[in-house]
């Protein structure tokens, strides 16, 4: 791909993600979920945003684990284990602009099938 299409690709995702991100807003007893994802790994983070604080984190790179649908959902079932710990039953989830399909869904379904309510 040309660098002119990089750009706007990127400028898209920017504008889909500010869209996605003014509809959701987290607090401490329903935080708000925002996963990334780059070609190699997958990370996920729970955001309180009344206080902007971290409350919990995972990413694929420590759990040596690939950026595949199957270990997203068994991310997703790590991460749900981890919110259940702190308390956490429902959370908002934010796809940071991502298309809600493969590796993205997978946590989301990896979380649901653990008990997280979205």
């Amino acid at each position: 791909m040309t660098s002119k299409v990089l750009e706007k690709k990127k400028i898209l995702r920017e504008k889909c993600k500010k869209r996605i991100r003014s509809q959701c807003n987290g607090s401490a007893t329903k935080p708000r979920i925002s996963v990334f994802r780059s070609n190699r790994y997958f990370y996920a983070q729970a955001i309180d945003d009344s206080r902007g604080h971290t409350l919990a984190c995972i990413d694929s790179a420590k759990l040596k684990l690939g950026n595949t649908k199957e270990d997203a959902g068994k991310m997703g079932a790590e991460f749900a284990k981890i919110l259940s710990d702190r308390g956490i039953n429902s959370v908002v989830f934010d796809r940071n602009g991502y298309v809600y399909h493969g590796v993205v869904a997978s946590f989301a379904d990896g979380l649901r099938n653990s008990g997280i309510a979205l």
